[in-house]
């Protein structure tokens, strides 16, 4: 079985090292992928998160300075943002159900011959708005093949940019709704094509998104992950132009969260680690906060991956980089961005390398705050205090931050695999992240390595 996905939920064992594995440079053949010959990778357990478009503003930790109850409400602020977005194809059919809606738009791909490019674009935006907010596996389960060969049609020959972007989408949250072990080997090729060949950016950004879940929760092999990793690398270290969208900030933002999703499922990055962190070294330097901003995150996800190897074997990580160089570097990035980054996005950047420095100086995850307060000790009548995580007398830390609100459940967003997994949820889902979780197997199984806390719900006055 090559399915990453299912690989990581059955398998408890050890998986063979890449590193051990001594394999030829990855094929760049624009073929379909055949099963890997490798072992499938698990993930790490431990503090990494279990196996499993355009600029992303809202990937962001929170500072320490930060109230304690920053949390990410998808129910409410998802859905809030997307209901400017146009959406709401359908809704005013009150006649019928959402599954009556999901049916005839189905119906309406499959008879491709008598649509209009307008009507096409239509129905793919009003499928994919319905496989974002319900969860509908058994209602296109039985169509499934023919829904995806609709979709493949119109990436490879949609005749507007419209139609092969919503298709993209839908691709995407086809793949979410039905995993499968078998859709990548028919997409990878097609995907790549429509990277480097869209003629929009936000085609090429989709085209990634659709690439790191076709090939976590599509059956892709270790070996296709491997294949993936690099292939997104070389966008990165290109500023783009691998893909013909050179010095492309939202391109290469998107590569970035799809190199940390995808990594987030394997189990050991050594062999890419030395080459990857040289690149998002680099986008350091970029122009764009969000790609500063990704490239951060993936130099502390590589050093997370470094310290859960270390912990795992007991053999040292041949991770060649100075940690304390690196925090130097961005804090001088943080002080000189004044120069040339406006006020909200320094703000938010100076946020997100506060984060990333804490962890590298504690080992630790995302979000972490260190200020904290005094606590007394209930067992000593409050007159004693007890020492804090930091050592300190007295004082305790107020810990992880960065937090996942859906409903009346808290996930705590502690290692930064898991923050991967998360933003690359918000992304591909928008305003039905919630119902997802919720109704949906394959999403909560990316996210089953978080801590859950449940808040009791208050009733109002009157």
């Amino acid at each position: 079985m090559h399915d990453l996905r299912k690989k990581a939920l059955l398998e408890s064992g050890k998986t063979v090292s890449r590193k051990a594995r001594a394999r030829p440079d990855p094929p760049r053949s624009a073929g379909a992928l055949s099963p890997g010959d490798g072992s499938p990778a698990s993930s790490r357990p431990g503090s990494r998160a279990p196996s499993m478009a355009g600029s992303r503003a809202g990937s962001r930790v929170p500072s320490e300075d930060e109230a304690s109850d920053y949390e990410y409400d998808d129910a409410m602020t998802l859905s809030s943002a997307n209901s400017v977005s146009g959406e709401d194809v359908y809704e005013d059919d009150t006649n019928n159900t959402w599954p009556e809606r999901l049916q005839d738009r189905i119906a309406e791909l499959q008879d491709r011959k008598r649509s209009s490019v307008q009507g096409r674009e239509v129905t793919l935006k009003a499928y994919v708005h319905i496989l974002k907010h319900h969860y509908a596996q058994k209602y296109i389960e039985r169509n499934i093949s023919d829904i995806n060969a609709a979709l493949i049609r119109s990436i490879r020959s949609g005749s507007s940019d419209q139609e092969r972007l919503f298709a993209l989408q839908a691709l995407t949250a086809t793949i979410l709704t039905c995993p499968s072990e078998t859709i990548f080997d028919h997409v990878w090729s097609i995907l790549k094509v429509a990277t480097e060949d869209g003629e929009e950016d936000k085609i090429k950004v989709e085209a990634i998104n659709a690439i790191s879940i076709a090939v976590t929760l599509g059956g892709g092999s270790s070996s296709a992950a491997e294949e993936v990793l690099d292939f997104l690398l070389e966008i990165i270290e290109s500023d783009g132009q691998t893909v013909g969208a050179p010095d492309n900030g939202s391109v290469v933002s998107a590569a970035l969260h799809a190199w940390a999703f995808v990594a987030s499922y394997v189990d050991d990055l050594s062999v890419q680690s030395d080459q990857a962190m040289e690149a998002f070294m680099e986008q350091l330097d970029s122009t764009d906060s969000d790609v500063q901003t990704g490239a951060g995150v993936n130099i502390a996800l590589l050093f997370e991956a470094a310290r859960d190897y270390e912990e795992e074997t007991g053999k040292n990580s041949d991770m060649q980089y100075n940690q304390h160089r690196i925090m130097t570097r961005m804090a001088e990035i943080v002080r000189d961005s004044s120069k040339t980054v406006s006020k909200s996005d320094r703000k938010q950047l100076k946020a997100n390398f506060q984060s990333i420095i804490t962890s590298l100086e504690r080992g630790l995850g995302p979000g972490y705050s260190t200020a904290g307060r005094g606590a007394a000790n209930p067992h000593t009548g409050g007159s004693k205090l007890e020492t804090g995580a930091g050592g300190e007398e007295g004082f305790v830390e107020f810990g992880y931050r960065e937090k996942l609100r859906i409903h009346n459940q808290s996930l705590i967003i502690d290692t930064w695999s898991l923050h991967a997994r998360v933003e690359t949820l918000k992304t591909v889902l928008g305003g039905g992240l919630a119902t997802q979780y919720i109704e949906n197997p394959a999403v909560r199984e990316v996210l089953e390595g978080a801590d859950v806390e449940y808040m009791a719900k208050t009733t109002k006055r009157r």
